[in-house]
């Protein structure tokens, strides 16, 4: 099985063929992805690119937009003082299947 490594959206990912990942949310329209593959485990070989592996090409596609995390609490606490704030936080992200690895 092949696998590789490729930058979405300024972080790296570990792939493979028919594998779904989430991902930081991609501009609104975006329906396929071809992407470089900056390494590549095929087997027992290992190929590094510099910076990218020439010949190797990833395609994706966007299976949904604007799937939700999980909902983050911060708190900001003041000992003594009788301050304190809650703040929620809740990520959005793209939903990408990986198509082909070629």
């Amino acid at each position: 099985m092949t696998k590789a490594v490729v930058k979405i959206g300024g972080k790296q990912f570990v792939v493979a063929e028919k594998e779904t990942l989430l991902v930081d949310l991609l501009p609104e329209g975006t329906k396929e992805l071809t992407l470089d593959a900056l390494l590549v485990i095929d087997g027992d070989t290992t190929t590094v690119g510099t910076p990218t592996v020439s010949g190797v090409i990833v395609k994706a596609k966007v299976v949904e937009d604007l799937v939700k995390g999980d909902k983050l609490r911060v708190i900001r606490y003041k000992a003594k003082k009788r301050v304190h704030k809650e703040i929620g936080h809740r990520q959005k992200y793209s939903k990408v299947e990986i198509s082909s690895i070629k």
